[in-house]
């Protein structure tokens, strides 16, 4: 099983094309047409097949959107960085831009007191599978959102029960809030800034907008 990488590993691996989100690294690849981007994707999973080492790929126009994560550990490993930089190495060759601008990561979080309680309800209701997190539950066709329950030691019943984590690249968490606050929203507490801030909507439902500096160390305690 390969080790864990640290976010802070990850962000310092010197791969500016690339961003680090939830458990995975992520880029977009702006191919321009449906063609282009079909051999870009063959051309990827030819170098999958030889580090046997399979990323996500979405397909669209008239872009390429790779996230890759090490599933039997459920985080970035050096496999996924190895891979980043050959799929890097593709989109120069075919002379392909990368920008994550437009890009994130949506998760929901459930406030529950009894998580034993409360997730099994949400994994009938949704159709979702356990995650590699005990805290977690996913879409098993990886296209919905993430759920997970933020274990509450005391009811708070000032806020609302279920919040919106958005994940961003850090360079782009600024105007993101900007924009939120400019929209009508409020800040409600930014001392976690700059790995996330807490805004609210004019009738008080939450959101967080996040970075990879939220993220714990996976292979800690």
């Amino acid at each position: 099983m390969a080790p864990h990488l640290s976010p802070s590993d990850v962000h310092g691996a010197d791969l500016p094309d690339w961003r680090i989100f939830p458990a995975t690294l992520a880029t977009v690849v702006h191919t321009g047409t449906m063609i282009t981007g079909v051999e870009f994707v063959s051309r990827i999973m030819q170098v999958a097949e030889e580090h046997n080492h399979h990323p996500d790929v979405a397909l669209s126009y008239p872009r390429v959107v790779v996230t890759l994560t090490s599933h039997d550990v459920g985080a970035v490993t050096e496999r996924d960085v190895a891979m980043a930089r050959a799929i890097t190495t593709i989109a120069e060759e075919m002379e392909l831009a990368m920008d994550l601008a437009d890009f994130k990561v949506l998760e929901i979080a459930i406030d529950a007191m009894d998580l034993d309680a409360v997730r099994p309800f949400w994994e009938a209701v949704l159709g979702y599978v356990p995650g590699s997190r005990p805290e977690d539950l996913v879409d098993p066709l990886g296209l919905r959102p993430l759920v997970w329950f933020q274990q509450m030691d005391v009811p708070r019943p000032e806020r609302n029960s279920v919040h919106l984590d958005v994940h961003v690249p850090e360079d782009e968490a600024g105007a993101r809030v900007a924009a939120a606050l400019a929209a009508g929203g409020r800040l409600v507490d930014g001392g976690a800034a700059p790995s996330f801030w807490v805004l609210a909507d004019a009738e008080g439902n939450e959101a967080c907008v996040c970075t990879w500096r939220s993220e714990p160390d996976p292979g800690g305690a």
